[in-house]
């Protein structure tokens, strides 16, 4: 096949279908909606072909489409980074939109964290929020996880004893596992000090933080251990684990009344009144 047979059968291929209302001017194929060219003329060596091309209308769709396709690409990529980050199913409907506005303050410190993500995690700076039971730690830490998840940020909120039982279950090299938890920008771990008290858990524990400070990656650490002890632990085997937080972490405290011990009056209460 010769060039000049090539390029008609290339211009062939591209000719557009004429649509009702289409029609001619000057020579080209022009839409009847919004009256621009459907064709173009290319000058190929000396010689005008005619090539389909997309008129205004046309155009418009096609990024429309475009635009649809990738913001639905990003909310399933987001949907994985949730699903795959946020183990507790509850925790991702934990977010500031949902907040009963009974921890201002703190709530107000979460959402500074998240508008100032880049310079937190350039910085490596992490929180430990720290105090009693039920006081919104956790609910506190969902927040910021599940606001920074929606921004594409991979985040994994997790506990110590769901990670060290990962560990102990781990048969292949445990210091692989603790590397692939840097594949998150932020590492959120619930309950510090729940986790079984071995020296070999102990040692993991101290391998994931001591991880996230190698690589210079934040971390968010929740505990219902007052501030004093994770500053002067009782025992010293505790001491390089608690200081490596301390030295990563900006400590947050939470107090107030037991948001636990209230709903379960709550339920109580209303379950007396059924049953009267």
């Amino acid at each position: 096949m010769n060039f000049d047979n090539l390029l008609n059968d290339l211009a062939k291929q591209n000719e557009p279908r004429p649509q009702d209302g289409d029609y001619i001017q000057e020579g080209l194929l022009t839409c009847g909606e919004c009256n621009t060219p459907k064709e173009c003329e290319v000058e190929v060596f000396g010689t005008l072909k005619k090539f389909g091309c997309l008129c205004k209308c046309q155009s418009e769709k096609y990024w429309e489409e475009k635009i649809k396709m990738r913001q639905q690409e990003e909310a399933d990529r987001i949907s994985r980074l949730r699903a795959e980050g946020i183990q507790d199913r509850n925790f991702r409907d934990w977010t500031f939109d949902n907040d009963d506005g009974s921890n201002p303050g703190q709530m107000d410190k979460a959402m500074r964290y998240c508008l100032k993500w880049n310079e937190m995690y350039c910085d490596n700076i992490g929180l430990i929020l720290w105090g009693n039971v039920g006081t919104g730690k956790t609910y506190f830490a969902a927040c910021i996880a599940n606001y920074l998840i929606n921004l594409g940020v991979p985040v994994l909120m997790t506990s110590f004893i769901k990670l060290t039982n990962a560990l102990t279950g781990f048969d292949e090299d445990k210091n692989a596992y603790i590397r692939s938890l840097n594949n998150y920008k932020l590492l959120i771990i619930d309950d510090l000090g729940a986790e079984r008290q071995s020296d070999y858990m102990l040692e993991q524990v101290y391998n994931i933080i001591d991880s996230r400070y190698k690589n210079n990656q934040p971390i968010i650490i929740t505990t219902n251990l007052s501030l004093s002890e994770i500053k002067n632990p009782s025992d010293i085997k505790y001491s390089r684990i608690y200081s490596r937080i301390i030295e990563m972490c900006v400590p947050i405290k939470f107090d107030g009344a037991d948001r636990r011990k209230e709903v379960s009056t709550s339920k109580f209460e209303k379950a007396k009144k059924l049953f009267e």
